[in-house]
C-alpha cells in the first residue's frame, strides 16, 4: 500500500462530514460544481522547455501545481557475456564465427535490454529523497514504464553499448495534493517528445551518430501510413488517479476530496492497438487516503463541553459511537475498497472510451500540436 500524501487538510469534522455527504449522493457534487465525476482539473503543459535534455515536458495544474521533467540519454559500455545457449568463450571462437554470431544477435533486439538501463528519481519540496512519498512515486513510475518490456529493448545498441536512460521529476511546488498522476502525466509527454542520435555504425562497432538532429529518432515512434491502423506502438504509461466514495468513483481528487475517501486507487494504463482499442491495464495500486489519519468527530451527546454526559464505561461509548455512526458525525472511514468497485473502477479507465484513453489522447494532441 502506497503511502498517502502531505499534511491533513485543515477542515472540521462537521465540514468533513458535510463533504462527504455531498460527494456521496447521487449524482456526487463535488468542491468545483462546474465538474462531474470524471472531469479532470484544467492544466497547462509544453514540451521541449529544456534545449540540453533529449526530451522534456512541463505541466501546471490550475491551482498552481508544477510538475518538470527531463530526460537524457547517455552511452554506457554493456558487460561482455556469452550469448544465450553458448557454452563456449568468445574469445576462443574464429573470427569468422564471431561476425556470423554478432550478426545474429545485431538482428532484433528484442529482449536483450535490461531495466537497469533506465534510471529515474523524483524531488519533491520538503521531503528527502530517502523519504516513504518520493522513494514509492519512483517506484510506482518506474514499474509502470518498464511492465511491456519494449522500451529498455529501444535501449540497446550493439553486444558492447547501450543507452543508459535518466529521467529526472521535479515537483516544482509543495504537493497540494497527492501528486502521482501529475508526475506520470509529465513524465509520458517528456519521453513521447524524446529523441536520440540516429546510429551510423553498424554491428559491433563502437557507436557513431549522426550530428545533425533533425535526423534523430524518436524514443517512442509514431506508426504512420496504412500500417498505422493495425501496427501496434508501444506508448509511455499513464497513471490514473481514482476514490471511492460510497458508490460513487471520482477521478482526479483534489486534497480536500481526498481528505473523505473511502479508497484511492492509482491505475497505469498504455495505449491500445487496432485488435484492442482504447487503453490497456499495466498495473494498479492501492494509496492510503489521509481519511484514514483525521480524527473522529465527537456527538453532542457524548461532549461535556455542550452539555453532553461522558459515558462511564468504554462499552456504553462503543455503543454510543455505532449508534450515531450515521447520523451526520464524521467518522474515519475503515476497510478498503470491495473487488467489485475495484472492477467497475478498472472498467472505467481501461477499454474504448475510458478515461485512461482520454488522458492519453489529450496528452498526445499536446505533442501533435
Amino acid at each position: 500500500m502506497a503511502p498517502s500524501t502531505a499534511a491533513l487538510v485543515n477542515l472540521s469534522p462537521a465540514e468533513l462530514s458535510f463533504l462527504r455527504s455531498t460527494l456521496s449522493q447521487t449524482p456526487p457534487v463535488r468542491l468545483d460544481h462546474t465538474k462531474g465525476p470524471r472531469d479532470f482539473r484544467s492544466m497547462r503543459a509544453e514540451y521541449d522547455v529544456l534545449p540540453s535534455a533529449n526530451g522534456s515536458a512541463r505541466i501546471a495544474l490550475e491551482d498552481g501545481t508544477e510538475a518538470l521533467v527531463g530526460v537524457k540519454a547517455e552511452v554506457e559500455r554493456s558487460p561482455m557475456r556469452p550469448m544465450a545457449g553458448e557454452e563456449r568463450n568468445l574469445l576462443t571462437v574464429a573470427a569468422g564465427d564471431r561476425m556470423a554470431l554478432d550478426g545474429d544477435e545485431d538482428e532484433d533486439s528484442k529482449g536483450k535490454g535490461q531495466n537497469s538501463w533506465v534510471e529515474m528519481s523524483v524531488e519533491i519540496p520538503g521531503f528527502r529523497d530517502e523519504d516513504s512519498l518520493p522513494v514509492f512515486l519512483a517506484s510506482m513510475l518506474t514499474e509502470s514504464l518498464l511492465a511491456s518490456g519494449e522500451l529498455k529493448d529501444r535501449l540497446y545498441i550493439n553486444r558492447r553499448f547501450h543507452w543508459k536512460l535518466y529521467v529526472d521529476i521535479l515537483l516544482l511546488s509543495p504537493p497540494l495534493s497527492y501528486p502521482l498522476a501529475l508526475l506520470s502525466m509529465t513524465t509520458h509527454l517528456a519521453l513521447l517528445t524524446s529523441r536520440l542520435p540516429a546510429l551510423k555504425s553498424e554491428r559491433d562497432e563502437d557507436p557513431l551518430f549522426d550530428d545533425d538532429w533533425d535526423a534523430s529518432i524518436s524514443l517512442y515512434p509514431r506508426a504512420k501510413g496504412k500500417s498505422a491502423v493495425s501496427t501496434s506502438v508501444d506508448k509511455p504509461p499513464v497513471i490514473v488517479l481514482a476514490m471511492a466514495v460510497g458508490q460513487n468513483i471520482i477521478f482526479d481528487p483534489c486534497k480536500e476530496e481526498l481528505a473523505v475517501a473511502d479508497a484511492v486507487l492509482a491505475i497505469a494504463c498504455r495505449s491500445g492497438d487496432a485488435s484492442s482499442p482504447g487503453a490497456r491495464l499495466v498495473s494498479i495500486r492501492t494509496i492510503d487516503p489521509p481519511s484514514h489519519l483525521t480524527p473522529p468527530g465527537v456527538p453532542n451527546s457524548m461532549n461535556s463541553a455542550t452539555g453532553g454526559t461522558i459515558p462511564t464505561s468504554s462499552a456504553d461509548a462503543l455503543t454510543q459511537r455505532e449508534l450515531l455512526a450515521n447520523s451526520g458525525v464524521w467518522t474515519p472511514p475503515r476497510g478498503g475498497m470491495r473487488r467489485g468497485l475495484v472492477s467497475q473502477v478498472i472498467k472505467m479507465v481501461v477499454g474504448s472510451g475510458g478515461v485512461g484513453e482520454e488522458v492519453i489522447n489529450a496528452l498526445q494532441s499536446v505533442e501533435v500540436g
